[in-house]
C-alpha cells in the first residue's frame, strides 16, 4: 500500500480509502470490510450521515476494538450545508455520538452541489460557524467538502479557502473537472476521488467490448493506474458491499506511479475506438451548448451517448441516464426527450453536431428503468 499526503492537512492516507455506503448488509459484514480493509493497508476509513447505518456500524466496530488502533486511523464523515448554525451543531454532535468517538479527524460538507448551498457555506453566523466551534474544541481536526455540482460551482467553492480537502468526480471517462483538480492542487487541498469503479465506468462489471480493448488490463485496473498515476490525486475512495471487493482494487494500490509503455499504449487505444466509432458525431465535452431552455444536460447525455457508442458501456449509461429527473441537485437535469427542436444549441457547437438528433438517439439507447439512488 501507498500514503500519500492529504494536502495543507498533512495527514498520510492510504491511496485506497474505504467507502462505507455499500457494506450495509449488517453489522457483521461491516465490521468483516472494515478488517479485511485495515489488514490490506488501509488507513482512511470515509462515512456520512446520510448512509443508513453505517456511521453506526463504523462506531459499534470502534468501540469493539480493530486490528488497528484509532490512532493510527483517519476518519472522515459528511455532514450536508445547512441553512442554520443550530442544525449543523446538532448534526455534528450526533455523528461523534454514533461513531462513538471523540474527534473526526476529517468533516466533509456533504453534496456541495447548488450555489445555494455555496450561499449558506459562505453566510456569516451560518453552518460553518458550528464547524469552526468544532475545530476550536478539537472535535473536528480537518474540513472539506465534497460536490456532484458544476465545474464552475467547484472551483468558486475552493476559491472560498475554507476548506483544505475536496472529494470529487474525476476519472479516464470523466475529466470534466481536470481544471478543479489543478486549481485545488495550487492550493494545497487534499484531493478525494468518488467512487472510481461504480460512477467512472460500472467497471467492475464491463461490457466484453471495453475488456477486449483494454487487454492485457481490466478496465477498472486502467482506471486506478490513470489517476493514480497523477500525484496530484490522494486517495481513491473504494467503497465494497462486502470484504471479497476489496481484492481487485488493492492488487494495484503498491505499483510505481508513473504509466508504462503498454498502459499509454491501452489509453491511445481507446481514443482511437471513440474516434472511429463515433466518426462526426463525437460530443469532444466543450460544454458550449449549454444552457439549454429545457434543462437538458446535453454534454452528459452525449458523453454517455459517446460511451455506449464506442465501447458498448450502454449498462452503465442507462445507470446514469436513469439518473435525470430522480436524482435531484445530486444529477441534475432533464431527459433528452424533452427537446423541442428550438436550436437554441446548434450555432453554439463548434462541431456542428446535430445535437436535436443525437439527443433523441441516445434516449432511445439509454432509457432504461431508472435504479435505485445511493446518495454521496
Amino acid at each position: 500500500m501507498q500514503y500519500r499526503r492529504f494536502g495543507k492537512t498533512n495527514l498520510r492516507l492510504s491511496v485506497f480509502s474505504l467507502g462505507t455506503m455499500r457494506y450495509l448488509a449488517d453489522f457483521e459484514n461491516a465490521q468483516q470490510t472494515i478488517e479485511q480493509a485495515l489488514a490490506l493497508g488501509i488507513n482512511h476509513l470515509e462515512t456520512a450521515r446520510g448512509y443508513g447505518k453505517s456511521q453506526e456500524y463504523l462506531g459499534k466496530a470502534l468501540k469493539a476494538g480493530l486490528s488497528v488502533p484509532r490512532t493510527r486511523l483517519h476518519i472522515t464523515t459528511k455532514i450536508p450545508a445547512t441553512a442554520d448554525v443550530d442544525s449543523m451543531r446538532r448534526y455534528i454532535d450526533e455523528s461523534l455520538e454514533q461513531l462513538e468517538i471523540d474527534y473526526l479527524d476529517c468533516l466533509g460538507i456533504h453534496g456541495l452541489n447548488t450555489w445555494q448551498h455555496l450561499e449558506w457555506v459562505q453566510a456569516k453566523n451560518g453552518c460553518m460557524q458550528a464547524v469552526a466551534e468544532a475545530i476550536t474544541d478539537g472535535r473536528v481536526r480537518h474540513v472539506g467538502f465534497s460536490t456532484h455540482g458544476s465545474l464552475e460551482l467547484i472551483q468558486a467553492a475552493i476559491n472560498t479557502d475554507f476548506f483544505e480537502f475536496v472529494n470529487l468526480h474525476y476519472y479516464y471517462f470523466f475529466q470534466r473537472h481536470a481544471p478543479a483538480i489543478q486549481l485545488a492542487a495550487e492550493k494545497d487541498m487534499g484531493i478525494f476521488i468518488i467512487s472510481p469503479a461504480d460512477k467512472g465506468g460500472r467497471l467492475y462489471t464491463p461490457a466484453q467490448t471495453l475488456k477486449n480493448l483494454c487487454q492485457p488490463y481490466s478496465p477498472l485496473e486502467l482506471n486506478y493506474r490513470f489517476l493514480l498515476a497523477d500525484n496530484r490525486i490522494n486517495t481513491l475512495s473504494v467503497g465494497p458491499a462486502n470484504p471479497d471487493e476489496l481484492i481487485e482494487p488493492l492488487q494495484v494500490a503498491d505499483r510505481d506511479n508513473e504509466l508504462t509503455q503498454e498502459e499509454i499504449s491501452v489509453f491511445q487505444r481507446l481514443e482511437n475506438q471513440q474516434k472511429i466509432a463515433l466518426g462526426i458525431d463525437k460530443c469532444s465535452q466543450c460544454y458550449a451548448c449549454l444552457p439549454c431552455p429545457e434543462n437538458i444536460n446535453i454534454p452528459e447525455v452525449l458523453r454517455l451517448r459517446n460511451l455506449a457508442v464506442a465501447y458498448d458501456m450502454k449498462d452503465y449509461g442507462e445507470y446514469r441516464y436513469g439518473m435525470f429527473e430522480n436524482a435531484g441537485h445530486w444529477f441534475p437535469g432533464m431527459k433528452a426527450n424533452r427537446c423541442t427542436e428550438c436550436g437554441d444549441c446548434l450555432p453554439r457547437c463548434p462541431e456542428n453536431l446535430d445535437i436535436p438528433a443525437l439527443l433523441e438517439d441516445a434516449h432511445q439507447r439509454l432509457n432504461g428503468k431508472p435504479g435505485r439512488r445511493l446518495w454521496g
